[in-house]
């Protein structure tokens, strides 16, 4: 049995490390605060074992799937779109809805070492971002077939959140409504109507008004919500079937989704965070071994605080005030996910703590209750606690939320004014009749 365990301990030790994911981002995430995105990046290469963002890490796998889907945000910011794509579509491959490949070793891991053992389980609002940022960067170059194809990897993404119940479809809203823009702009005005019928099923977007009121006269695509939204257009009839006109579409991401960090909490207070996911038999051994005084913490992944969710961005067209929908709120997903699990998580943490404990326990008794055997169990404790690596893995570089602001104007030269979180940026265009342009301003701070 010693040397099972050993065997174990040395397995736990080499798989889950010492540190945890967000001290590999931490000088990433410090630099974006203070407004300097090329060290941010410069960083994440560092991370990544890459000289330079144009460069791929010789294998993208563990923790280096979420490093590139990192870098690609901050990339975004830079607005350096090609490589953004590239860092996505590497990244998506890798990333997981499902635990489908934890195996027998992993959950033994998980069990008494860490739960950042095993492939990393991406949330629903990350999968679902991957294309939906991936959209914003197509758009951004103009790349019509490019989109199309991302839009219809997140329409994969949506049967599978419908068909499983999962709470994940309920974040859909803004890549719905990118969705329908593509296809809008691709000539294919009944797949845009049901995209942006779906958007509107889950979100306000009153920017929808002028093009839903267009397309209706192009497609027999009908529905309640749609109906309601030309109904309430009023004036905007008019204006609305210009065919000469242009559009401009304004994507702005901004502030940053609070990132998990490693805390030590009080055995008490896990253990309240922990009721309703542990069984009662770890929770009487938990109490127990708490009132002996051989437990007091326990490792456990915390939320951080979030960037920007209390910020609006501005739009200015020409020199005059444009609305903006808040598309996303993406931190408020982040928490909710974060919720949902959490219990579970503490509840691993206080059994990997029990485990711990009797583990030494065994060592000493098996040793001898002497001097020899007491030292020999606490280096069992020792070696299991530096294991015990709290799983902050998490997408850190999202933006805290997505805002849309739609307008057609007339062709010719038109500035668009931008500003987020201090950041302002200005656009000259120069739009031909019946074009389109998408400005987008990404702030991670």
């Amino acid at each position: 049995m010693g040397r099972q365990f050993s065997y174990l301990v040395l397995c736990g030790t080499l798989t889950a490390g010492c540190a945890d994911h967000a001290s590999h981002t931490l000088i990433a995430r410090t630099a974006l605060d203070a407004g300097r995105p090329e060290q941010a990046v410069q960083s994440l290469d560092k991370e990544l074992e890459v000289d330079r963002a144009e460069d791929l890490p010789a294998k993208v796998e563990s923790d280096k799937v979420l490093l590139l889907l990192d870098r690609a945000m901050v990339l975004n910011q830079l607005e350096k779109y090609k490589l953004v794509s590239r860092d996505l579509e590497i990244a998506d491959k890798q990333l997981e809805i499902l635990d489908f490949k934890r195996g027998t070793q992993d959950e033994i891991g998980k069990y008494l070492f860490s739960d950042q053992t095993g492939p990393y389980r991406a949330p629903a609002y990350e999968k679902l971002l991957v294309n939906t940022v991936n959209m914003q960067c197509y758009l951004a170059r103009g790349d019509l077939s490019g989109a199309r194809v991302e839009a219809r990897r997140l329409s994969v993404l949506e049967r599978y959140f419908h068909d499983t119940g999962d709470a994940g479809q309920s974040l859909m809203g803004p890549g719905d409504y990118l969705a329908g823009f593509i296809f809008e702009k691709s000539g294919q005005p009944q797949v845009a109507l049901r995209y942006y019928d779906d958007a509107l099923s889950l979100g306000k977007f009153y920017s929808l008004t002028d093009a839903v009121t267009r397309l209706s006269t192009q497609t027999s695509y009908k529905s309640p919500r749609l109906d309601k939204l030309i109904a309430g257009a009023g004036d905007a009839k008019e204006s609305a079937h210009a065919a000469d006109s242009a559009e401009i579409l304004v994507i702005v991401n901004y502030g940053r989704v609070p990132a998990k960090i490693a805390e030590r909490i009080p055995i008490g207070l896990a253990l309240t965070y922990a009721s309703g996911a542990i069984s009662p038999f770890d929770q009487d051994r938990a109490n127990r071994l708490a009132a002996q005084g051989l437990v007091t913490w326990v490792n456990f992944p915390i939320l951080g605080k979030p960037h920007g969710q209390y910020d609006r961005p501005r739009l200015g067209v020409d020199g005059k005030p444009q609305d903006l929908d808040e598309a996303l709120a993406v931190d408020t997903a982040a928490s909710q996910a974060w919720e949902s699990v959490k219990g579970k998580v503490v509840a691993s943490a206080i059994t990997r703590m029990i485990t711990r404990i009797i583990a030494g326990q065994a060592v000493q008794k098996a040793t001898g209750n002497g001097l020899t055997g007491f030292l020999l169990g606490l280096g069992t404790q020792a070696t299991m606690t530096a294991t015990d690596t709290p799983d902050t893995r998490s997408w850190s570089t999202l933006p805290a939320r997505i805002a849309i602001g739609r307008l057609r104007v007339a062709p010719g030269q038109h500035t668009i004014d931008i500003t987020a979180r201090g950041t302002r940026k200005h656009i000259t265009v120069n739009l031909e009749p019946g074009g389109w342009t998408v400005a987008m301003l990404t702030v991670l701070r």
